[in-house]
């Protein structure tokens, strides 16, 4: 039931209730300078109890989100993780200070994003955004607000500070795999058999170094990827601790999955198993996993020796190869999905678009030829 008065020479309006338990609520706001707009405001209001939203829950996006964030995030992140999203609750706290979560609207949102992406890549708007839609889509969960802000939002951002990446062609990734698997002439060392796994497997950094021979099934041609291994100690971790709880779990539930692998890996993988020190696949003489320093070290000698160079290219873009040598043999996009571990498939088409805008003149021409015989 909503009431309209005059007050002074502003208008106001009152909205009275009662919840599931019976017990009376009311809200008020005064200063509207018409009766129209103290009449839509109280529409709105009554609107928002129809659809469920407690009207009388208030709280500022950024106590949400320091609130979201302790109770969802922070019991399974890593502290690299962990501070990025540290990271964002600072910029909401600049932005939006203690303006109540319900008063934010699409445009608000915008303008914040437009700041933002003023002087940062396109990478980082779009980690940033990712992370503030999963917190707004929790406050609708929890009855805070009834529409999500930031649906449909243009993610603005200064492509100039992007890290342009420069991959190799196929036929330069076949010279890397070839010649890392030539090089190999001591067990000992496991960084060129880290090379080859993320060529043959795409798997991220961390889940080879995180492989055990637990989870390498020789005879099925299959490696089970349940776990990541953590390179560095979280926040306030103890040096004992860390040594003995070098597990971590997957960056998210599709990490974890089973893939198939090819013969020609598993023969190197079984000549490093002979004599292994560990249950750890690729512990080295050292009685340590390479991390990313050494990695790329090795990576970067191996594309030295070939005379390849390319700007920024470092462990990591192995997966981006990896993908590369998949579409070029026509494997179904849904299918590279699945083995990379991506939550869903418009990961993979955002992450590595050039390389299926590269292929994609291949497809068409494959379509028109099946056309033609039509």
């Amino acid at each position: 039931m909503a009431q309209i008065f005059k007050r002074s020479n502003h208008w106001s309006a009152r909205i009275r209730w009662y919840d599931s338990d019976g017990k009376r609520h009311s809200k008020s706001q005064d200063g509207f300078t018409t009766k129209a707009l103290a009449k839509q405001w109280a529409l709105e209001k009554q609107m928002a109890l129809n659809n469920g939203l407690d009207i009388s829950k208030t709280i500022s996006l950024t106590d949400y989100y320091w609130e979201w964030v302790k109770t969802y995030k922070e019991p399974k992140l890593s502290s690299k993780t962990l501070n990025r999203y540290n990271n964002v609750g600072k910029r909401l706290e600049s932005y939006f200070n203690k303006t109540n979560i319900k008063e934010i609207k699409r445009t608000h949102y915008q303008k914040f994003i437009n700041q933002y992406g003023s002087n940062h890549a396109p990478s980082s708007v779009k980690k940033l955004n990712s992370i503030i839609r999963s917190c707004v889509k929790s406050a609708i969960l929890d009855d805070y607000i009834t529409k999500d802000f930031t649906q449909n939002i243009s993610l603005t951002a200064d492509k100039d500070r992007s890290l342009n990446v420069e991959y190799p062609n196929i036929k330069e990734i076949k010279q890397i795999l070839n010649q890392t698997i030539n090089g190999i002439t001591n067990r000992r060392y496991t960084s060129r058999y880290m090379i080859v796994t993320a060529i043959y497997t795409g798997m991220r950094k961390e889940e080879i170094q995180a492989l055990t021979w637990n989870d390498i099934d020789f005879i099925h041609h299959i490696i089970n990827i349940d776990k990541a291994w953590k390179e560095t100690k979280d926040k306030g971790e103890t040096d004992e601790h860390f040594k003995t709880h070098r597990f971590k779990p997957t960056k998210n539930e599709s990490s974890v999955r089973k893939i198939k692998v090819n013969q020609k890996l598993l023969q190197l993988l079984h000549r490093l198993k002979i004599n292994a020190p560990s249950n750890l696949v690729f512990m080295n003489q050292f009685g340590t996993i390479p991390t990313s320093g050494p990695l790329n070290e090795k990576l970067h000698e191996i594309m030295s020796e070939l005379h390849i160079e390319k700007d920024n290219f470092h462990f990591h873009s192995l997966r981006h190869s990896h993908v590369a040598l998949l579409l070029a043999n026509d494997i179904d996009l849904y299918v590279i999905s699945k083995r990379l571990g991506h939550n869903n498939i418009s990961t993979t088409t955002d992450t590595y678009a050039y390389l299926i805008d590269e292929y994609r003149q291949k497809s068409n021409d494959k379509i028109i030829s099946v056309l033609n015989q039509m």
